[in-house]
């Protein structure tokens, strides 16, 4: 994943927040803020411990789960 551009490895912590907040501020257009977790996750990028997909990819499957413990 370090050919990704948005990867930790090529970026630096200043980018990841400013990728943050850009994405924050779009995402909140006409929805409500992302839940605390999802916050967190994307903390967790932008301190350099995860890649972004893998915050998709943790988020999802929490979302999957919640799903299942409904049915």
């Amino acid at each position: 994943m370090a050919n990704y551009k948005y990867s930790v490895e090529n970026t630096t912590k200043i980018q990841r927040e400013k990728l943050k907040k850009t994405a924050l501020s779009y995402s909140i257009l006409d929805a409500p803020k992302p839940t605390q977790g999802t916050r967190d996750l994307v903390d967790r990028y932008v301190d350099g411990d995860i890649e972004i997909s893998e915050a998709l990819a943790l988020t999802i499957e929490k979302y999957r789960k919640l799903g299942r413990s409904r049915d």
